[in-house]
Parts: structure tokens; C-alpha cells; sequence
């Protein structure tokens, strides 16, 4: 490491408190990021959810609750796929007639829209 040929100690310790502070950065900003994502994705669901709810014949307090079923299955696995596959599922077992397409292109009209109110337009 470059600090083993630097033989000022003030200098040593100048370089390893901006290398601290740019981690804690670093760290920092990714924590944002990541709780940033998880209020995206809940959101998108939420509005998924709202969406298959009204396609289900829910209504009511049926709404609220298939929503935050939606929102809670996409807590079993990383992706998306968890929440596909739950309402896939729904829609299959009502018989209703929607393709993996649409509900796929649901799905990102319903993420676009989430980043659109959290972070703005302007920053997508």
C-alpha cells in the first residue's frame, strides 16, 4: 500500500481520514440507494396491486388487503419474479385473461410512475 512509503506521520494520518471519510460516503450513499429502491418497488407494487385488484372484481377493504399481499411477496426473493408469479397466479385462478406481456408491461408503466413521484422526473 502506498502508506507504507510515506514516512510523515501527519501526512499518513491526512490520507487515511479522507480515505475514512470517502467510505463512510460511499456507504452512506448506498444505504439511500438501496432505501430509495425499496420505496420504489413497494410503491410499484402497491400500484400493481391496485391495478390486478380492479381486474380481480375487488373491492373495498379486499383492495388494501390484496395490496399489501402484493406488496409482502415481494419480500420471498430478489427480482420481481415473486411478484409476477403471485398475481399470475391470481389472474389464473379467477380466469382471467391477461398475457405475461401485459402484465409485464403493467409492471413497468407502474415503476416508471413510482420513480416519476419519488424521484422526480427530472432524475430518471
Amino acid at each position: 500500500m502506498i502508506l507504507n512509503y510515506i514516512s510523515n506521520e501527519s501526512i499518513k494520518y491526512t490520507l487515511m481520514k479522507k480515505l475514512d471519510d470517502r467510505k463512510k460516503g460511499f456507504e452512506g450513499k448506498f444505504a439511500r440507494d438501496q432505501e430509495l429502491e425499496f420505496k420504489i418497488l413497494a410503491r410499484r407494487n402497491k400500484y400493481l396491486g391496485v391495478w390486478a385488484a380492479e381486474k380481480l372484481g375487488l373491492s373495498g377493504k379486499s383492495v388494501e388487503e390484496y395490496c399489501a399481499e402484493v406488496v409482502k411477496s415481494d419480500l420471498e426473493e430478489d427480482g420481481d419474479m415473486d411478484v409476477f408469479r403471485k398475481v399470475r397466479k391470481d389472474f389464473d385462478d379467477k380466469g382471467i385473461a391477461i398475457t405475461d406481456d401485459e402484465l409485464r408491461q403493467n409492471m413497468d408503466q407502474f415503476l416508471l410512475q413510482a420513480k416519476e413521484e419519488i424521484i422526480g422526473k427530472d432524475n430518471i
